[in-house]
């Protein structure tokens, strides 16, 4: 058995080729997942650059890892695994070294049937299996995952580094001869760990929190804020000196907020953090938002939708001109939503410009503008530029304003299909807050297409959820009917290590997606109230966002509780 060259478009015989056997860049057309114009151009660039075609197309955004990583599969006959969640045993662990498993980006998930099973992020590497067998003494049973992943659960798993209170106890006992934050010393490590430990814990925000006595560390995973670690006061100054060092910001500013950007390396790629600065009474506080590009490399089936409304949805975003615009508070998914949207529609064909608030993700045939009000340069600004750049398509990261509110209808109405955010409880809320903000009534039903509402909830622990006969105690008193015929249970979180005893992991979206259509018009210019207006909505088929995640709760998808959480 030898080497099949990993990712190259060069995989296969030279002769007539069909089915499995063609070429990876033609497999990938024929998937729907890659264009003609896109293989002949990352030919061109391999060509030019050397290197393999699958990373070349990743790099160049084309088609997303997990793309490539399950054709690859598919031709090598292996299973694709998600292994980012998984809880891998200590023994499992020790079959397999740290340094081993970095090498040839690998990671062991369990013994079965006398067999290791083994991740690798290149499934034809038989030099490596030769290697893993002989060092782990047991047959090799291969799967795959995208490197990206393998990398980050490598990290994850093994955890190697001392913990974060072993690096605080040698700084605290002297035996770090200084604490300058510009030297290689523990406290650079300290500062490193706090990072690592987030970004491993997969959250969405790390808070650098000072108190009186204290700088505290919290963390957001999945929705909710928890408490990680205690540093000591005395090395308060420290931690945020580095964290301001490593975001270019000015150290010696202590009394207005800073904004800034950390690339942190972790396992095999980078990762981007959105750093904000605020002053307190005990000091500056610090909160970090890991900017995770990783999510907007999905397509819209994965965001969650029902069929239903993914049909709605689609039917909105495939026009040719109208205002979608997407709604919920901080944190919702909805800058997710619109970047899933924009991969969606045809970029190559039409003029797609963004202007965003910051740019949080880059994307492939897209001009995106970083707004920038201390030079004049805000939203309402560069809509008025941007329309003169002959655009089809628009995203404007928010609408704050009356002025960006009418620029964006006009836009619509001229013949652009523009996508924005508006912060309101649900889509009915839109219509009267346009209406607020100065917009006229009349303009409306002409210029609004479709709006979506949407909340993130914690999805349960597929580990420890446990399912109960009969409908949760909690829908008592509410007035629900699921529409399944399958019997009626509900779910309820238990908690396990897996899920760090909360019995959630991971969030999953709900929606309620409205399309504007002409019987809103008389509704609309005669002001209707938001109640008439959502009654209207669900008389046209619109399901509400608690609707949506009270039926994902009978499919085990969250728990009633969460629903409630969020949405009562």
């Amino acid at each position: 058995m030898s080497k099949i060259p990993k990712l190259d478009e060069k995989s296969t015989t030279d002769s007539v080729a069909t089915g499995k056997n063609k070429p990876l860049g033609e497999r990938l057309v024929d998937a729907g997942v890659l264009s003609e114009s896109q293989l002949n151009l990352a030919l061109r660039e391999k060509k030019r650059r050397g290197g393999f075609l699958g990373e070349l197309l990743v790099e160049m955004g084309f088609v997303s890892p997990d793309v490539i990583t399950a054709n690859l599969a598919d031709e090598s006959e292996v299973d694709v695994v998600e292994v980012r969640d998984r809880l891998i045993e200590a023994e499992v662990l020790n079959l397999i070294s740290y340094d081993i498993a970095k090498q040839f980006k690998v990671i062991p998930l369990e013994i079965m049937d006398g067999k290791l099973l083994v991740v690798f992020a290149d499934s034809f590497d038989v030099v490596a299996i030769d290697a893993l067998e002989r060092k782990s003494g047991y047959p090799i049973e291969v799967a795959t995952a995208p490197e990206a992943h393998i990398m980050e659960a490598i990290e994850r798993s093994y955890a190697r580094e001392q913990s974060i209170y072993d690096t605080i106890e040698e700084i605290m006992s002297g035996e770090s001869e200084t604490l300058d934050v510009g030297d290689h010393s523990p406290m650079i490590q300290l500062v490193d760990q706090i990072i690592s430990m987030g970004v491993r814990s997969r959250c969405t925000d790390i808070h650098i929190h000072p108190e009186e006595k204290i700088l505290r560390i919290r963390i957001r995973v999945d929705g909710i804020l928890r408490q990680e670690v205690d540093v000591p006061k005395s090395l308060q100054s420290a931690v945020i000196a580095r964290l301001k060092l490593m975001a270019d910001l000015d150290i010696t500013e202590k009394r207005k907020p800073q904004d800034g950007r950390i690339r942190f390396t972790f396992g095999s790629g980078n990762v981007d953090l959105r750093v904000s600065t605020l002053p307190t009474n005990h000091g500056e506080s610090i909160v970090m938002r890991v900017l995770d590009s990783g999510t907007v490399q999905q397509t819209l089936s994965e965001l969650g939708f029902s069929g239903r409304d993914l049909k709605r949805f689609r039917s909105a975003i495939d026009r040719s001109f109208g205002m979608v615009l997407v709604t919920g508070p901080t944190g919702s998914g909805k800058t997710t939503s619109l970047y899933t949207a924009l991969g969606d529609i045809d970029c190559e064909s039409r003029g797609v410009f963004t202007l965003e608030d910051p740019i949080e993700y880059t994307l492939p045939f897209v001009r995106q503008t970083q707004v920038n009000p201390d030079v004049g340069m805000d939203f309402a600004a560069g809509l008025r530029s941007l329309l003169r750049q002959d655009p089809d398509v628009i995203l404007v990261g928010e609408i704050r304003d009356q002025e960006t509110a009418e620029l964006a209808v006009r836009a619509a109405l001229s013949g652009h299909l523009v996508f924005s955010t508006l912060h309101t409880n649900s889509a009915v809320g839109v219509i009267p807050r346009l209406i607020d903000m100065g917009i006229d009534r009349y303009l409306l039903p002409s210029a609004l297409v479709g709006i979506v509402g949407q909340r993130l909830l914690r999805k349960l622990c597929q580990h420890c959820r446990t399912e109960k006969s009969g409908v949760d105690p909690l829908l008592n008193d509410l007035e629900f009917s699921p529409k399944t015929d399958s019997t009626l249970t509900h779910w309820l979180a238990e908690g396990c290590d897996s899920c760090n005893q909360t019995g959630y992991s991971g969030r999953l979206a709900v929606y309620e997606v409205l399309l504007i259509d002409e019987t809103f018009h008389d509704a609309i210019l005669s002001a209707a109230s938001e109640p008439e207006l959502l009654d209207l909505a669900r008389k046209a088929g619109m399901t509400t966002m608690m609707e949506d995640g009270l039926l994902k709760t009978i499919y085990g998808e969250t728990s009633v509780a969460e629903v409630f959480r969020v949405l009562r």
